[in-house]
């Protein structure tokens, strides 16, 4: 059986920990070795369907997991936002996700966790723009995806001297962008790989910039629940250090990280490997640069009235926590 599957709501059930009492003052070799697999709780880890996800898909293709003594279930969700809200109800245990996208559910939850960051780059992220829109000062729609892509769009258009008010944004599913710039429903969006070289592969469109180039950076952060957190920190400390050694590993060999992420979500080797040579895969504990640039993203929802309150950042932030860093 596959230890990843899509998320399906009515197959999940909050992990927990199984407690079996014994029946005699004394127990053979055999009951404890029972017991103790009994009592291995699974963590369920949500993960999306990008190469940005390859060091997860490299631990699990690799048995570094079972090697630490850890049976972890991968469960796929087609936005990190969604796993982000099952890890909040309690539907799995640990998420990756994005910080753009996760500082907004914060602030509608307190008991979100933010324990370490495992990615970061300028690269990943681009602007396209449609064959024909010559520039960025030509664009009248743009596309975009709540979280991530909706800051990184804003953050393009302020860098070009362009009103974000001055555009139409249209929001649609990261699937469904090629379409639109095909149509012409769009000019373009602001996207993560692999969709830029989508358009490129289509012959559709070009890349306009990468995000560094407008001043934008993102980080995929470990997100937890705080009940659960409180109860399997030695757990929580193990899967992201064995995810710190899949991080280097993938750095590494990016043919095998290629290989076991095609298998798992179906991206095409060559694309995983730009997200390698895009992405600085590293897992790094939370500090206070971490709480100044969420701060700036809070600042930039509250603004478009995308949130109602502000998170209280000093404890959704769980700052040092990671011990292998």
């Amino acid at each position: 059986m596959k230890s990843f599957r899509p998320f399906k709501t009515a197959a999940v059930t909050a992990s927990g920990l199984v407690l079996v009492v014994s029946m005699a003052a004394c127990s053979r070799p055999a009951d404890h070795q029972a017991q103790a697999a009994a009592d291995q709780t699974t963590l369920r880890v949500g993960v999306g369907i990008d190469a940005a996800y390859a060091p997860f898909f490299v631990a699990d293709a690799e048995g570094m997991f079972s090697k630490a003594g850890l049976k972890v279930e991968l469960v796929q969700f087609g936005r990190g936002g969604e796993a982000v809200d099952a890890v909040n109800a309690g539907e799995i245990n640990i998420a990756g996700n994005s910080d753009t996208t996760t500082s907004a559910q914060m602030a509608s939850s307190d008991k979100l966790r933010a324990i370490a960051s495992y990615e970061s780059s300028g690269q990943y992220v681009k602007a396209v723009l449609r064959d024909g829109v010559a520039g960025p000062k030509n664009v009248k729609k743009l596309g975009y995806v709540q979280g991530l892509s909706q800051i990184a769009t804003n953050k393009y258009l302020e860098a070009n001297g362009i009103d974000p008010k001055s555009v139409e944004l249209v929001a649609a599913a990261p699937a469904d962008m090629p379409a639109l710039l095909r149509r012409g429903d769009i000019d373009g969006y602001v996207m993560w790989e692999p969709w830029p070289q989508t358009a490129l592969d289509q012959k559709i469109g070009h890349v306009d910039a990468a995000s560094a180039a407008f001043g934008f950076s993102y980080h995929h952060w470990l997100v937890t629940n705080e009940a659960w957190l409180s109860g399997h920190g030695d757990a929580a400390q193990k899967f992201t250090k064995v995810l710190d050694e899949a991080a280097k590993k993938t750095e590494a060999d990016p043919a095998l990280a290629a290989t076991v992420t095609e298998k798992a979500v179906k991206i095409k080797p060559a694309d995983t490997k730009v997200a390698i040579d895009q992405i600085d895969f590293a897992v790094r504990s939370l500090d206070a640069e971490s709480v100044k640039s969420t701060t700036e993203i809070v600042d930039f929802y509250q603004s478009v009235g995308a949130i109602k309150s502000r998170p209280d950042l000093n404890k959704a932030l769980v700052l040092g926590w990671y011990k292998g860093a």
